[in-house]
């Protein structure tokens, strides 16, 4: 994967329920970061621990 590649970014939407959402914007805050940023974490913690636990993801 060449460098430019790597810095390629897609848009996502993503419903929540309101309690849901207003508890993420509370952590993110609290962490320092955007919900965006809080969510983009959240998801590469996720990801690490599944290549940790089942395996590693190889993406062409």
């Amino acid at each position: 994967m060449s460098s430019n590649e790597k810095d390629k970014t897609v848009s996502v939407s993503v419903r929540f329920d309101e309690e849901t959402h207003k508890k993420l914007k509370y952590v993110a805050q609290y962490d320092g970061r955007s919900l965006n940023s809080e969510l983009l974490y959240l998801a590469k913690l996720y990801i690490r621990k599944f290549e940790r636990d089942v395996e590693k993801i190889e993406i062409e």
